[in-house]
């Protein structure tokens, strides 16, 4: 375990340990139900808030969400350490009151922390599913300007260049219906490169002219499923 770790388990076993060491200073082992159930929703609101960087996930908005969640957490274990001490210290005979408070109080707290995870989790989707829109648009121009700045020969270099505008021009909007096609005209694009390389001009020509159709059947297909 690093050393950063492990003075991150100290710090957070601080407010644990201190108390504990108060309650059963103040209190030893021989108390009301109704104070032990107060006792473990305490411990239990400082593990949530422990707990709640792992709860975000990562992107774009995990700041956001994040800042979010902590500070709902936060609100939680505040509410809750102050209830429970309040219950604590008042040690009903009966547990009716502080069970239903402080299951009442965990229930909001628990609507409000999924509710704000699911956001994050669909933010988070929606920030991949456009990564990857524009990665496939991005990746393949950018490798078919490298092949039209190495081509030698003019008449290839005119036909990658008529590529890379197809694909520089394409929408960047994708769908699982496209993988198909757009995984064979990232194929192709590396087949090209290998056509360039050997400076195949006949294969230059006849390859791009086929990509140029795959580029148009992707652009085709996305209007049809818009």
């Amino acid at each position: 375990m690093k050393k950063e770790n492990i003075l991150w388990t100290i710090l957070n076993s601080i407010f644990l340990i201190v108390f504990n060491v108060f309650f059963f200073t103040l209190s030893g082992t021989n108390n009301l139900a109704s104070v032990w159930i107060s006792f473990g929703f305490i411990h239990f609101g400082y593990i949530m808030l422990l707990l709640t960087p792992r709860m975000i996930r990562s992107g774009k908005s995990s700041a956001v969400f994040g800042f979010s969640i902590y500070y709902i957490s936060s609100i939680y274990f505040l509410l809750e350490f102050v209830t429970g001490i309040t219950f604590i210290i008042i040690a009903h005979e009966k547990i009716t009151i502080s069970l239903l408070v402080q299951i009442s109080i965990a229930m909001l707290y628990s609507i409000v922390l999924l509710s704000l995870l699911i956001a994050n989790e669909r933010t988070a989707d929606t920030e991949e599913k456009r990564k990857s829109q524009i990665n496939f648009i991005k990746v393949s121009s950018e490798k078919t300007k490298r092949l039209l700045e190495i081509s030698k020969d003019k008449e290839s270099k005119k036909s990658i260049e008529k590529v890379y505008d197809a694909i520089y021009s394409s929408p960047i909007k994708t769908y699982p219906e496209l993988a198909e096609v757009e995984e064979v005209i990232l194929a192709s694009i590396n087949e090209l490169e290998r056509y360039v390389i050997s400076e195949d001009k006949e294969g230059i020509i006849t390859l791009s002219n086929s990509l140029l159709s795959k580029i148009n059947e992707r652009n085709r297909m996305i209007k049809s499923l818009q």
